[in-house]
């Protein structure tokens, strides 16, 4: 017997509105029953685990633990546009002139998130021959 992964869950002060942001960056609608005001709200993935946002009285407090990798359909470089764009804060910059390298980002209640190279980028890298750097080739 094993657990089945059923949500991510991330603690917040706004839960719909946290919610509305992170459907934005992925695409992905909220829970239909979910409303302005709800204290739980979730974004619905189209397989894996949900997103889950849980409205609690405590503000966040340091680094996270845990946290989400994002690996964008567009270039890493266009993607952390578009998410500073919807109200993403650049965190630490990672990524290298050469092209390897991931951006920390953080999202409107500080949460960190890293996006990291696209597809696209990664096949352009391994074209040019260069070497692989970073977590998991990141």
């Amino acid at each position: 017997m094993v657990s089945v992964l059923q949500n991510v869950a991330v603690d917040c002060s706004n839960a719909y509105e946290l919610a509305r942001f992170w459907s934005e960056v992925t695409g992905r609608p909220l829970h239909p029953m979910d409303r302005p005001g709800d204290k739980e709200t979730q974004v619905m993935l189209p397989e894996g685990p949900l997103l889950h946002f849980n409205q609690v009285a405590e503000p966040k407090a340091s680094k996270n633990r845990l946290h989400l990798c994002l690996r964008p359909e567009t270039t890493r470089e266009a993607e952390v546009e578009r998410l500073l764009n919807l109200g993403a804060t650049l965190v630490i910059d990672r990524r290298e002139p050469a092209g390897a390298g991931w951006a920390v980002l953080a999202d409107p209640e500080g949460n960190e998130f890293c996006v990291l190279r696209s597809e696209s980028d990664r096949a352009a890298m391994a074209a040019a021959d260069s070497p692989v750097q970073g977590p998991r080739g990141e």
